[in-house]
């Protein structure tokens, strides 16, 4: 039987952004991004999920983390995640839901869980053939009609994306190449008609790669910085205030994360500050954005 969830979860989404966005600064700068967070889950080593978050501050902020959902995975499995999905009913019950590859296939997780971590549900297998992806987001936009898109990069640096059904099945498979030297993409803005991902390379520069929804898929990629983020095996990004994002930076070789805001992307004119490292260490082999299971905000819009 799931226990309650208590008061721990409940604020710490608060703190991290979850539940309360950022000040409604359009263009965010240090200052005016104080107080906007990234919530950030994590796969453990021994396979659970660990929800926790960095608040933008000088330095950033790291609320109290905790254990979402025990055992979710077999131990060590998950080579990489998508954004998952947390929400709760406000009294005692969370849940969570999303894509994961283990090994050569993927799966979806989707279950209920209460203050222990103690989980009802568990995860599926969708199907096999993943064994050469390397990365895996999700696009989702609701305007009385859902658009569900999910994106898996392969590492010949083909960028494939999928619309997801009703049923959940994956459908309309459509493709790109010349992605090769992408290291990870974060979702900065989901609309009816495009989604639009924030990009590092090995060589360290960043790009916006905007995706209209249409098809044949074909990308538009601008630069936004040419040197200095080849670091980050991670980019997680929450929106701040109307048109603009906080950005965590997850550098594994070091176990290290740096904290920045973002204005409305405009290219190389775009702007962003640096609040600095965050005083924590990540060192869960896996860590991936935990999105608004309740639908409480709009999706992201930083393009």
């Amino acid at each position: 039987m799931l226990k309650p969830l208590g008061t721990t979860a409940a604020a710490l989404l608060v703190a991290a952004g979850v539940i309360i966005p950022g000040p409604a600064a359009a263009t965010p700068t240090a200052p005016s991004a104080g107080g906007c967070g990234v919530a950030v889950g994590s796969v453990t080593a021994g396979g659970d999920h660990r929800e926790g978050g960095v608040i933008a501050a000088s330095p950033p902020q790291v609320p109290a983390g905790r254990i979402l959902g025990r055992d979710v995975y077999p131990d060590g499995a998950v080579r990489f995640s998508s954004s998952i999905s947390r929400g709760d009913d406000g009294i005692s019950i969370a849940f969570a839901s999303g894509y994961s590859v283990l090994g050569d296939a993927l799966y979806h997780a989707g279950y209920s869980t209460g203050e222990d971590g103690v989980i009802e549900g568990g995860i599926k297998r969708i199907g096999g053939g993943w064994g050469s992806f390397v990365a895996l987001n999700e696009g989702l936009y609701y305007d009385k009609v859902l658009r569900y898109n999910m994106y898996g990069l392969r590492n010949d640096g083909t960028l494939f994306r999928w619309t997801i059904d009703s049923k959940g099945a994956w459908r309309s498979r459509v493709s790109a190449p010349g992605f090769a030297a992408v290291k990870s993409m974060a979702l900065i803005s989901s609309t009816k008609t495009y989604d639009t991902f924030l990009a590092n390379t090995r060589g360290g520069a960043l790009y916006t790669i905007h995706i209209p929804a249409t098809a044949p898929m074909k990308p538009i990629v601008k630069l936004v910085r040419s040197k200095t983020w080849q670091g980050f095996e991670t980019l997680i990004a929450q929106q701040c205030g109307q048109y603009g994002s906080v950005v965590l930076g997850i550098d594994r070789d070091t176990h290290t994360g740096y904290m920045y805001a973002m204005g409305h992307a405009t290219g190389a004119t775009t702007v962003i500050q640096s609040f600095g490292k965050v005083p924590s260490t990540f060192t869960d082999p896996v860590y991936f954005h935990l999105t608004d299971g309740n639908a409480t905000w709009k999706p992201p819009f930083g393009e």
